[in-house]
């Protein structure tokens, strides 16, 4: 990086002392904004393409490129002028429709994101980017699973070994409740990334909608093998153990899940529960006074009438 920078500064320095001369050029212009932008000085980059424009308004590079440095400033609007504007000059380009689709996904104009990628994928049809990204705006702002997982299966046609086109077409199955489907997802990514803790987790968690809670907790094990504090592991662990009645276990998964979250309310409750049906009093109400503090109002009503607290009646808490 050293040696770059110092490399960038002169080529600008350069093309200032040639614009001296010849105020006019176009490719100068448009030079200087390349390797301003490369410098990450966005906001001068933005001037130069603008320069380059008044000498070549139509010129799609130009456009291109401002659009670029917009998006990097977080100017989304301007940036998608500039798209449009590039794409008039250039209407089959696939990076433009690409860069587009994702300044609207910024915009929050899911639906056009998904029609940019779809004209993206005009111009690229095997494209493995435009098909992933294009799956991530119907899986996770539109709701689209269906067309998320063809567009995932697309994407895996042409990286097969591709961990995270498995993993989403998991979720997207999983949203679906075809857990089933999902868990054989998670192995594929799994496959790839024998390490990765969302995918344990998910996987755990399909295994638990199917009532399979042996294996989801090991699953959820495995999830904290790789993430040993993670809180929302060690609770749900501790939901598992609790359904299947093995409260002393549970008591411990909670205690973890409170130690890397206190603020976890549920994780507080349930353990109150845990105490209570054990006939620990002392500790239930300790835990169920913590629940209280952080939501006062939502926990008192289930402690009134929880069959899991009856032993509690009467305290104070």
């Amino acid at each position: 990086m050293s040696n770059v920078i110092p490399m960038r500064r002169a080529f600008s320095h350069t093309i200032y002392k040639m614009l001296e001369s010849r105020p006019d050029s176009y490719h100068d212009w448009l030079d200087q904004g390349h390797g301003l932008r490369d410098e990450g000085r966005y906001r001068e980059a933005l001037t130069s393409y603008d320069l380059a424009l008044e000498y070549k308004p139509n010129d799609y590079w130009a456009w291109y490129w401002r659009g670029d440095v917009l998006d990097a400033l977080g100017h989304f609007e301007a940036a998608l002028d500039s798209y449009d504007k590039a794409l008039e000059e250039y209407p089959t380009d696939y990076w433009a429709w690409c860069h587009r689709a994702r300044v609207l996904r910024e915009l929050e104009r899911y639906e056009d994101a998904l029609a940019s990628y779809d004209n993206a994928l005009i111009a690229r049809p095997e494209d493995y980017w435009a098909w992933y990204n294009r799956g991530r705006v119907a899986l996770e702002d539109l709701d689209l699973y269906e067309v998320a997982i063809a567009s995932f299966d697309k994407a895996i046609e042409v990286r097969s070994d591709d961990y995270w086109s498995w993993y989403r077409k998991g979720d997207a199955f999983r949203h679906l409740q075809r857990y089933e489907d999902a868990i054989a997802s998670y192995d594929k990514a799994i496959e790839t990334e024998p390490q990765d803790y969302w995918a344990w987790y998910r996987r755990g968690d399909s295994l638990r909608y199917l009532g399979r809670l042996e294996e989801a907790i090991t699953n959820y094990d495995e999830a904290l093998t790789v993430k040993p504090s993670d809180p929302w592991s060690w609770y749900k662990r501790g939901e598992i153990l609790r359904c299947l009645g093995r409260y002393r276990e549970a008591i411990t998964s909670y205690d973890e899940a409170i130690l890397s979250n206190s603020d976890d309310g549920y994780a507080w409750y349930n353990q109150a529960c845990c105490y209570a049906l054990l006939g620990n009093i002392q500790s239930a109400i300790a835990s169920l006074q913590e629940a209280i503090r952080l939501n006062p109002i939502e926990f008192q009503d289930f402690a009134k009438t929880d069959p899991d607290l009856a032993n509690l009646r009467g305290f104070e808490f």
